[in-house]
């Protein structure tokens, strides 16, 4: 109210003029004096109209009515003529008094996730084979059969959300499960089974220092901590995976994350690289170590720890502009205790320790990425029919080049080289494995919700079960649609 009143007054002062001052003025004079109140009064009626305190027109009637008075005594013409064009001090915008509406629960919750529809095709090779020697398999894809068509490799839903400034949840559910020894024998597809359900605890307002508490994956490979929907390849290598088989287990993890390290993930993920996750760039872990699903069998935890750091490769010169290098190492103990055929899990606790290192460039245009671990674990040992913990070693080369853009979408071919020898846990009686593979394919993106990837693999590889002998050899096609939601 004091506003539009001492505005009223100053218009009031300005148009009483003196009728001997007014007389004086020229024609011109007294159009460029009204164009200046002209200006002023729109300059008031907007600042006063911004307070919110009333209706413009409510507004714009009062200083109109303000402006009625008899006329009083003003100084000379040239006070006027300073006096108008002077800007009006800006004024300030009254607060409504009623602070932001909190956001409730369901408003912080994010639903997601994405579906993986696969078809398989042996084209060559050992298809089948006698009772006693391997057939052309694969561990991290059941679908890869002589009878096997169409797949759903991996069928997704998360919820996760803010339960506080500092206290998130990730729950994380696979729908294309498998269950096998249903019906003489046969699996049924497509169970539920719970992949994540975790609590993240901020220590710090900046959130560089995290706890996790809950079923999570074991931060023990880059690879292997990639989700699954941003992976290039169809399927995770055997050397990394076999260290932590389904990439998940129960337990507690610590993260740290430099600022500086973040920016840069920020970067690169505003380029829509394809990153390993939320996990730190420094962690500690502490987990059963039995692995996905299955029940503790003794009291010893298995212990990670993890780093990795990304340079800039600005600094060497123009071919490397933009370039970023990360490079990195984790390590692994652990007792295990794997299945055995004759039911249950063996009663000896098997040693079950590696160490690996990673090193990626990523692609703006041209990758690579690789990694390669060795270790001692369980593995079947045929001469002596049993198991015994043995030595490992493996990993993978791979290289991609990034198209951004092109008349038919972004695509990325690549071509990946693995190697792995050692023991794989997570089959009956931890059979070995000597895989041999390379690997050529591309994925395409024509939109963004629709990954389409082709593939060809040339396979050597024995099959993971410890009364199948040999190795089986072939060539194989594979394909993969994936649509994210």
């Amino acid at each position: 109210m004091k506003g539009r009143g001492a505005s009223a007054l100053i218009i009031a002062a300005m148009v009483a003029l003196p009728p001997a001052a007014a007389r004086a003025q020229s024609v011109q004079e007294l159009q460029r004096q009204i164009d200046e109140l002209k200006a002023a009064v729109q300059t008031l009626t907007a600042a006063l109209a911004a307070t919110k305190a009333a209706p413009a027109g409510a507004a714009s009637g009062q200083v109109a009515a303000s402006a009625a008075p008899e006329p009083t005594p003003a100084p000379a013409p040239v006070a006027l003529a300073s006096a108008a064009p002077a800007p009006a001090a800006p004024l300030p915008v009254a607060s409504s008094g009623t602070p932001p509406r909190a956001k409730a629960w369901y408003e912080r919750i994010q639903m997601r996730g994405y579906t993986q529809l696969r078809f398989n095709s042996i084209i060559s090779g050992d298809a089948t084979a006698p009772g006693n020697r391997s057939r052309l398999r694969s561990v991290s894809d059941s679908g890869l059969n002589d009878a096997g068509n169409f797949s759903l490799r991996r069928v997704r839903l998360v919820f996760q959300g803010d339960l506080t400034d500092r206290i998130s949840f990730y729950l994380q559910h696979d729908f294309a499960t498998a269950v096998a020894n249903q019906s003489v024998g046969e699996r049924r597809e497509t169970f539920g089974q719970l992949r994540d359900a975790y609590v993240d605890v901020a220590l710090d307002r900046a959130k560089r220092f995290k706890l996790r508490f809950g079923q999570s994956k074991v931060p023990y490979g880059w690879e292997n901590l990639q989700s699954s929907s941003n992976r290039l390849p169809l399927d995770r290598s055997d050397a990394i995976n076999s260290a932590v088989p389904g990439e998940r287990d129960l337990g507690v993890i610590a993260f740290y994350t430099p600022a500086r390290v973040q920016r840069i993930w920020d970067d690169l993920g505003r380029k829509g690289q394809k990153l390993f996750g939320s996990y730190g760039a420094f962690s500690l872990g502490a987990f059963n170590g039995q692995g996905i699903a299955r029940s503790e069998q003794n009291k010893t935890l298995m212990l990670t720890a993890m780093g990795t750091w990304p340079f800039r490769l600005d600094g060497l010169g123009d071919a490397f502009e933009g370039q970023v290098l990360e490079l990195g190492a984790s390590l692994m103990r652990n007792k295990v205790q794997p299945d055995i055929r004759t039911g249950g899990v063996s009663p000896v606790a098997f040693d079950d320790n590696r160490v690996g290192l990673h090193a990626i460039l990523y692609p703006q245009p041209f990758g690579i990425q690789a990694e390669w671990n060795w270790g001692r674990g369980p593995e079947f040992d045929v001469a002596a029919q049993a198991i015994r913990a043995k030595k490992l070693d493996g990993g993978y080369v791979q290289t991609m080049y990034r198209v951004e853009e092109s008349p038919i979408g972004p695509f990325m071919p690549y071509a990946r080289w693995q190697r792995y020898r050692g023991g794989y846990k997570a089959a009956i009686n931890a059979p070995r494995l000597e895989t041999d593979e390379v690997e050529l394919g591309v994925e395409w993106q024509p939109i963004k919700a629709i990954e389409l990837t082709l593939a060809y693999a040339r396979m050597k590889r024995n099959e993971a079960d410890e009364r199948r002998l040999g190795r089986a050899e072939g060539s194989v096609i594979r394909s993969q649609l994936q649509w994210n939601y």
